[in-house]
Parts: C-alpha cells; sequence; structure tokens
C-alpha cells in the first residue's frame, strides 16, 4: 500500500518511481524502529543495489513530502527517521547526551491539543512532539 501512495505522490508531482526510489522505499520499511540516513544508504548499497547517497537522501526528503515518512531530529548526531505508515501515532523523547529516542503516547496531550486548537479556532491536523533532555543512563552517570 505504502508503494501506490508513494507513486500517487510522485505522480503529483511529476516525477517517476525508479528503481533506486523504490529500493529506498522497501528498504525504509523493512526496519522497524528510527533509522539514520547513512545507515540506510549503507544497507542499500551492500544489498547490491545500484544508487546514489544523493538519491537515498532526496528519495527520503520525498518520503517526508509524502507523509510516508517522519523525521526525528536530533542535536549534533544529525536526524533520525522512521516510517509512519500503518503505526498510530506518537511522540518521542531525545536524550540530547546519547541521542536514544524514547517513543511514548499521552491520551492527556491528545486531549489538550483538541482543547487549545478549539480555544484558538485551529483546525489542526497533526503535531510533532519532541521532549529534549537526558535519559535515565546519561543523568545517572553525570552524577
Amino acid at each position: 500500500m505504502e508503494s501506490k501512495i508513494f507513486q500517487d505522490f510522485l505522480v503529483h508531482r511529476g516525477l517517476k518511481l525508479t528503481k533506486e526510489r523504490m529500493a529506498v522505499l522497501h528498504q525504509i520499511f523493512s526496519i522497524h524502529g528510527h533509522f539514520e540516513p547513512e545507515h540506510l544508504y549503507l544497507n542499500i548499497k551492500n544489498s547490491g543495489i545500484k544508487a546514489s547517497r544523493a538519491s537515498v537522501y532526496r528519495t527520503l526528503n520525498l518520503l517526508v513530502e509524502s507523509g510516508l515518512v517522519e523525521r526525528i531530529s536530533r542535536t549534533d548526531k544529525g536526524n533520525v527517521y522512521e516510517h509512519t505508515y500503518g503505526h498510530s501515532h506518537h511522540d518521542h523523547m531525545i536524550c540530547t547526551t546519547c541521542g536514544e529516542v524514547i517513543e511514548f503516547f499521552s491520551e492527556n496531550l491528545e486531549e489538550l491539543q483538541n482543547v487549545i486548537c478549539t480555544k484558538y479556532h485551529f483546525a489542526g491536523t497533526t503535531h510533532t512532539l519532541e521532549i529534549r533532555g537526558q535519559c535515565s543512563a546519561c543523568q545517572k552517570r553525570i552524577k
């Protein structure tokens, strides 16, 4: 299903679904969890598929624009991504020391978001919440 969504997105943008783009799409959806773009590129390269680093990064950006993949920012460690199609909504806590990404969901936060949108007459369709700080392991190392 994700390949049909991506293909429709590309057609709408006047782009083609190439072998390289399909390879990136399939590799991403074979990953269960967060991934870094460089690891994605190396996995594709090591699988014997011909795809340039630039092509992998450009396709990754297209997948973000299509809504199939989400970019999760990290500080000096760069960005990590995850595919979101077929997964329930969640938010993230990101350790600024080690880069660990912790997923969580809070019904209270979702309800508060709706209350705030109603108060400001705003029709919210999606949100991304990232809480930055230190995970428990890094807090213990610093003490």
